[in-house]
């Protein structure tokens, strides 16, 4: 099977299960790291290493999906009813109720979506990566297939690797 990330042959079974010079040439990589052009071409070809990031629904589709709830239909339902049989104070306060919880909803909820984009704008971290022969710092947004990644104690974990050599190692879930 070939790799198409890459353009290289691979097997089927999982990375960590292979021999370190087999996962190093299958990625077309050296222990000594890429290239700078190199990971350049990679992240054009490749992409980014995040996650997709959810569109922003439009302020009044945000504000409608507060009615899409079964006891809100049931609250309409119940408005209806008391204005039907003439209750209108009835109906006027039901319908009162249901508006300021969708209100309280919408804004609620944006705030939530603002917080976490500020959290991800926020949050930038850096993983220190082998290129030309020295070792820099780049964000982990830019790393590539191939990178070979220097992980110190406290550091997070950027992407899916493969150890080539861990001493001490522990882990927190």
């Amino acid at each position: 099977m070939t790799d198409t990330a890459t353009g290289t042959r691979r097997t089927d079974s999982p990375t960590h299960a292979r021999d370190i010079a087999a996962v190093i040439e299958e990625l077309a990589t050296s222990p000594h790291g890429l290239t700078s052009e190199e990971a350049k071409r990679r992240l054009l070809r490749n992409g980014r290493n995040t996650l997709p990031t959810g569109t922003r629904r439009h302020p009044f589709l945000r504000l409608l999906a507060q009615f899409n709830n079964a006891l809100i239909y049931f609250m309409l339902a119940g408005a209806l009813a008391a204005a039907v049989l003439g209750h209108l104070v009835d109906s006027g306060v039901i319908l009162a109720v249901v508006l300021v919880n969708a209100i309280v909803g919408f804004l609620q909820e944006g705030k939530a979506e603002n917080a976490l984009a500020a959290i991800r704008g926020l949050i930038a971290p850096q993983a220190h990566v082998p290129r030309d022969g020295h070792l820099i710092s780049v964000p982990m947004a830019d790393l590539v297939p191939g990178d070979i990644v220097l992980i110190e104690a406290g550091d997070r974990v950027p992407a899916d690797l493969r150890l080539l050599r861990a001493r001490s190692l522990r882990i927190d879930g």
